[in-house]
């Protein structure tokens, strides 16, 4: 699963992704220097992990993890071409989801596109963009569709939901607005909606807001956006995060201390990435490795075997799951089945997020 990080330029795009990913991605004063889409894997933040290895001591330890990929900064008429605007909205068009770095700090150092800090204003040049390069995409589709009605009365309902779209489009709004049904979805799924794409905004502030990020005029004007579309947003100073990237644990953890958070900006980041991709991670634990094994949420037993193999799905008998509560609570997996915590579920089982288990198979 790919996460893509979209901004104006000079907005802290490629320093968030160098936090976050430590790949050290060129970062320079000026448009366009990222112009090929720097790509990095990195771990989603588990606390679970570490209490399971305490209880297992394995030999490995394996997180899950998920794509970044930081994408050059885009411009207004960027869906018409301008400043290498196709490229950049193909690069876009292969993520799964998108983080839009909004700048709401000042300084008179760094040089703005547009001349002034304006997080609304800045939020909408991009969007329109995505909006107009979806609206070309429509318009192209549902013309076909109109042409392919007349032999095939089927596509009436393609066509109505795309006369739906392309009104939602028309008042400036993103497709994912409409709150569209799984059929609905699953009808226009091969457009490749930019707009369609769930979005997650962080809203870069500068040390002095960190503090005040409740109050934070700027900060407020894009939460206020935001909620438009239900999306989240996550204020972080991404100079801070940049920092606290480069020191070890130790280290972070007093700095972190000192400036009075619980976790770092980009943990965030990261943990409500992984939740907008509608991904979760189910456990397995013992000696040789402890391990999050990532899927998608609804997703049942058999099919979250096939994650680990192709050949415990085929031969899938039944799931042993434990809590991950109940394991950490009991200290051992022998204590779990003796007090009865451990269920035996089959094939119809929706798996649940922190699941612990073994899956029995034969084939």
């Amino acid at each position: 699963m790919k996460m893509g990080i979209v901004g104006l330029p000079n907005v802290g795009k490629s320093t968030l992704f160098n936090a976050i990913t430590k790949a050290g991605a060129e970062c320079a004063n000026y448009p366009f220097c990222t112009i090929e889409p720097n790509v990095g894997v990195v771990a989603v933040p588990d606390e679970r992990l570490e209490k399971l290895a305490q209880i297992y001591n394995p030999q490995k330890v394996t997180p899950a993890v998920i794509e970044f990929v930081d994408i050059a900064g885009l411009v207004k008429g960027a869906s018409h071409g301008e400043g290498l605007g196709n490229k950049f909205l193909s690069h876009i068009r292969e993520v799964d989801s998108i983080i839009e770095v909004v700048r709401c700090f000042e300084d008179s150092n760094i040089v703005h596109v547009d001349g002034s800090i304006n997080p609304v204003r800045d939020i909408e040049t991009i969007n329109l963009e995505l909006i107009f390069a979806d609206m070309e995409t429509v318009e192209k589709r549902l013309d076909n569709a109109k042409k392919k009605l007349k032999a095939d009365k089927k596509y009436q309902e393609e066509i109505d939901l795309l006369e739906k779209v392309k009104s939602c489009l028309e008042q400036g709004k993103p497709a994912r607005a409409l709150n569209l049904n799984e059929d609905e979805k699953l009808l226009i799924k091969d457009a490749f909606l930019l707009t369609m794409k769930p979005i997650l905004y962080v809203a870069n502030v500068s040390e002095n807001q960190l503090s005040q990020v409740q109050t934070d005029n700027k900060v407020m004007q894009v939460i206020e956006y935001a909620k438009q579309e239900n999306a989240q947003v996550i204020p972080l100073c991404v100079k801070i995060e940049e920092e606290l990237a480069s020191l070890n644990a130790e280290e972070q953890k007093e700095m972190l201390e000192a400036l009075e958070l619980d976790e770092s900006g980009l943990n965030k980041v990261i943990k409500a990435s992984y939740d907008l991709l509608g991904l979760m991670s189910f456990l397995t634990a013992g000696e040789p490795e402890v391990r999050a094994w990532t899927i998608k949420k609804g997703t049942k037993a058999p099919q979250a075997a096939g994650k680990i193999h192709s050949d415990i799905e085929r031969g899938f008998i039944r799931a042993e799951i434990v809590s991950y509560n109940d394991l950490v609570k009991e200290g051992s997996i022998n204590s779990v089945k003796e007090k009865g915590l451990m269920r035996l579920e089959g094939k119809d089982y929706i798996m649940q997020d922190g699941d612990v288990v073994l899956f029995r198979f034969n084939v």
